[in-house]
């Protein structure tokens, strides 16, 4: 009996003296990244001057890519037969443990990093998203997981993948179509935000397509009814749609923008186009959307004697959950804590609040709180690409106060904050917390099995995974 109580106090002091092992190295890691963070961040506001819009990422894509080379990562360049997205791995084996990095910016939101609204005058666009301190934050992490590995002798493969186009290009829907996040084990993501956040949540799916109806032009006076209005089928389309939202689930989402309507009053448009977006929180209610969408379209040129075609830009899964994962990058963003203010940087807030019309319902104290973990099974609001790789690998994520409380994505304040440090300390909270979560996910495998347990029972054991982009190739020229 004395020899079994022996026995299970020596593995206890091996287990305790593992857990304090880890924890000397987690503090190690922290201190490490809070020593580079002005390298890091000079790395972001790089980014954030070339403002690059979706696949044409070039200087921001290869400045990332030399990052993480210059510290061992090995670079497989234009994967998914898309120019500037990347792989850079370290290691081999199993685990295999993925980290995203986004870095493109969003078009018409120049901004400098002023407190009020002003325009650069150097780009016509913007990190509105904060995609910038995105892909920086997210290399920092997988540097400091590599130095942490390197260490200790971990076994198993890190990787970054750097994913261009999130903003309406779905760079990584072509990336998991590829299969190139078949053999991961769990994916590791973060975005920029108004607060800081761990929880367990989805999001939209999301479908979306550029609508082209062509017909006859001639002289809108003289001669009208020689003409044939491609105006005439966007409208017709456009108003048949407006119907069409009181018979689809309330949660569903359309919304579109007449891209060409016409040159001149006086003839009748031979072309015009509009483009939709098409979004609910299950990508199967998204199918039964669209294909209403498209007999509408089809309907609106019968009907005005024109000619249409469609073209999908992109196609979003819905956000899968991943509650296992997600408790573990919650308790870590609560060991890390949220963003302190300096005065000069209440200053600066307290200003960015006072251009919003509810500046007094604001409070600045929720760049510090960590928000109760929640689990959301229903997404609300946005949608984003990270939804695919959900549905095929076990997938956790995270919010950090990278923009002062209140601010909405994609305005002008997003991009402002963005490239002050107030941005750079919710980049190094992300940093920090997904350093943490990685380190974990090596060290237990019993998590990764149970995660993965988790995604089949959601997602069901015969799930093959089919995009909502058919085999159409990634839209390099989308937002040229």
């Amino acid at each position: 009996m004395k020899s079994w109580i022996m026995f299970f106090l020596i593995i206890c002091s091996i287990n305790l003296d593992a857990q304090k092992e880890l924890s000397n190295e987690k503090s190690f890691a922290l201190e490490a990244l809070d020593s580079k963070k002005d390298h890091y961040f000079e790395i972001a506001m790089r980014i954030w001057d070339y403002a690059e819009l979706g696949y044409q990422e070039t200087k921001s894509s290869s400045l990332l890519q030399s990052t993480l080379a210059q510290e061992g990562f090995s670079i497989e360049t234009g994967v998914a037969n898309i120019p500037t997205a990347f792989i850079a791995s370290y290691g081999s084996g199993q685990p295999i443990i993925a980290l995203l990095g986004e870095f493109d910016a969003l078009p018409g939101v120049s901004q400098t990093n002023a407190a009020y609204k002003e325009k650069r005058d150097d780009v016509n666009a913007g990190h509105a998203c904060g995609h910038h301190l995105f892909g920086t934050g997210s290399a920092a992490a997988a540097i400091e997981v590599k130095n942490w590995m390197q260490r200790n002798n971990i076994e198993g493969t890190l990787r970054f993948y750097g994913t261009p186009a999130e903003e309406g290009g779905a760079g990584k829907v072509y990336m998991v179509r590829d299969g190139l996040f078949d053999d991961v084990n769990a994916v590791l993501h973060w975005h920029p935000s108004n607060g800081n956040s761990a929880n367990a949540a989805s999001s939209l799916a999301n479908k979306s397509a550029k609508f082209r109806f062509y017909g006859v032009s001639s002289h809108a006076a003289g001669s009208p009814w020689n003409g044939r209005s491609a105006l005439d089928g966007v409208e017709a389309m456009n108003y048949m749609v407006n119907l069409m939202r009181e018979h689809i689930p309330q949660e569903s989402r359309l919304h579109y923008v007449i891209t060409s309507g016409g040159e001149a009053p006086n003839v009748v448009p031979e072309f015009a186009e509009v483009f939709y977006y098409c979004r609910h929180p299950q990508m199967t209610q998204v199918k039964k959307n669209f294909n209403w969408l498209v007999e509408i379209a089809e309907s609106a040129a019968k009907g005005t004697q024109t000619k249409m075609e469609f073209e999908v830009i992109h196609g979003l899964f819905n956000i899968l959950p991943n509650e296992t994962l997600n408790r573990v990058v919650y308790e870590n963003l609560v060991t890390v804590g949220g963003v302190k203010y300096n005065e000069e940087e209440e200053e600066y807030a307290n200003q960015i609040i006072s251009s919003f019309e509810y500046a007094d319902n604001v409070s600045l104290n929720l760049s510090e709180n960590i928000a109760p973990f929640k689990v959301i099974r229903q997404g609300t609001g946005g949608s984003t690409d990270v939804g695919d790789i959900s549905w095929t690998v076990p997938t956790a994520g995270l919010r950090t106060a990278t923009w002062v409380p209140g601010t909405s994505a994609h305005t002008w304040q997003a991009v402002a904050a963005g490239g002050t440090t107030i941005g750079q300390k919710g980049m190094m909270v992300a940093a920090k917390t997904l350093t943490l979560s990685a380190m974990d996910f090596f060290s237990n495998k019993d998590l990764l099995e149970k995660a993965k347990e988790e995604l089949t029972s959601q997602r069901g054991a015969d799930f093959i995974y089919k995009s909502l982009l058919g085999d159409r190739e990634p839209p390099l020229d989308y937002r040229k």
